[in-house]
């Protein structure tokens, strides 16, 4: 991917580029839908990568072309404003680095991605962090991972007006190699947790594209403060498993199966990153389906396509558990599998899924990766 995007700079501008960047996605393992309650998730970085080879301009232009885009983002740094097209991803950067003072230079380069677009893999927020760090290149600003995310957040909060936590943004910053990340929403405090030897994380993506997520989103959120509300607590987060079996039954039925999910999503990611520590991937995987389970019944946000893709998956030799990941209602999933299984897995998940839904998966092979860096 590098050599081809190397070329591509040479056949625009005549020379080889200065520097070139690289950004991860990301996939959660565990821990779906408590980021906004407060809670704990465990991402990891993965090694699909936006990478952007650039070199600095003498005046204040920003000129970046995609390839797989047909327009590219080409704007001064002074009038970094909203277009409506891929590019204010780009735009959004300098504007949130001018809105915090930050003395900027202009830049031009080529990016090209191969995270899919739109299958709950993070490309927006890896594009976000692969522009913060052309930028504090080309102008000098000083790296921190943890306020680079931040900006990145804000970015995407206050420019994009996309709600978001922090956890894409964060490890897309400070992935680690080899491990994934226990996130404590609250508080931000993190704890890398090395991945099991001889086990083989799989994306499963349904080729399915999320539709209504904005607003089953916006409505799973007001459907967690009424249910922390009940509970005279600020957040879900609060609410203990024993106080939760212990005052459930006044809670509006479709309440508490919100409630559910969460206040037992984050015990179970709190023991996957535990499990993760002493090697126990059968407790791993068989926690990953009880999460699928309560997303698809408690918290509603699955999909037929995605739960034909689990169930294919939970089947196969060698698999140790699978969920779907991300917001729902589309996208992709995860499995945990046994390494030597991971090519007749991967061929039996293809031709059944195809069988039963007539559509062609996408499988990816991944491994944790570090985060954004210069290449």
């Amino acid at each position: 991917m590098t050599k081809g995007l190397k070329e591509t700079f040479y056949h625009k501008y005549n020379e080889d580029p200065k520097w070139v960047v690289e950004s991860p996605g990301r996939v959660n393992i565990i821990g779906e839908h408590t980021d906004y309650n407060d809670g704990f998730v465990l991402p990891m970085a993965i090694d699909r990568h936006i990478r952007i080879a650039f070199r600095p301009r003498k005046d204040d232009k920003i000129i970046l072309e995609s390839i797989g885009f047909d327009s590219e983002a080409n704007f001064s740094i002074a009038d970094s404003n909203n277009v409506g097209d891929w590019s204010d991803y780009v735009r959004s950067i300098s504007w949130v680095l001018n809105k915090n003072n930050f003395e900027l230079k202009g830049w031009e380069g080529v990016m090209v991605s191969n995270i899919p677009i739109g299958a709950g893999l993070s490309s927006s927020a890896s594009l976000l962090l692969a522009i913060l760090k052309v930028f504090s290149i080309t102008s000098k600003l000083s790296w921190d991972g943890m306020e680079m995310a931040k900006l990145a957040r804000q970015a995407e909060n206050e420019f994009l007006n996309l709600k978001s936590g922090i956890m894409d943004q964060l490890i897309c910053s400070v992935g680690r190699i080899g491990h994934a990340m226990l996130l404590d929403c609250r508080n931000l405090t993190s704890d890398f947790v090395t991945i099991p030897p001889n086990v083989q994380i799989i994306i499963l993506d349904t080729v399915t594209r999320r539709e209504l997520v904005d607003s089953e989103y916006n409505e799973r959120v007001k459907q967690c403060a009424r249910a922390a509300e009940y509970f005279g607590l600020k957040s879900l987060r609060d609410v203990s498993i024993k106080k939760f079996k212990e005052n459930k039954d006044g809670l509006d039925k479709l309440l508490l199966k919100r409630a559910r999910h969460v206040i037992f999503e984050n015990q179970r990611t709190i023991e996957v990153a535990e499990a993760m520590k002493n090697s126990d991937v059968n407790k791993i995987g068989n926690l990953m389906s009880e999460s699928h389970n309560s997303l698809k019944n408690d918290y509603e946000v699955s999909s037929n396509e995605l739960n034909i893709m689990v169930d294919i998956a939970q089947n196969e030799a060698g698999c140790f558990g699978a969920r779907m990941t991300g917001a729902g209602f589309g996208g992709c999933a995860i499995a945990l599998i046994d390494e030597s299984f991971k090519e007749q897995f991967m061929r039996n998940v293809f031709n059944n899924y195809f069988l039963k839904t007539g559509i062609k998966p996408m499988i990816y092979i991944c491994s944790p990766s570090g985060g954004v860096k210069l290449c």
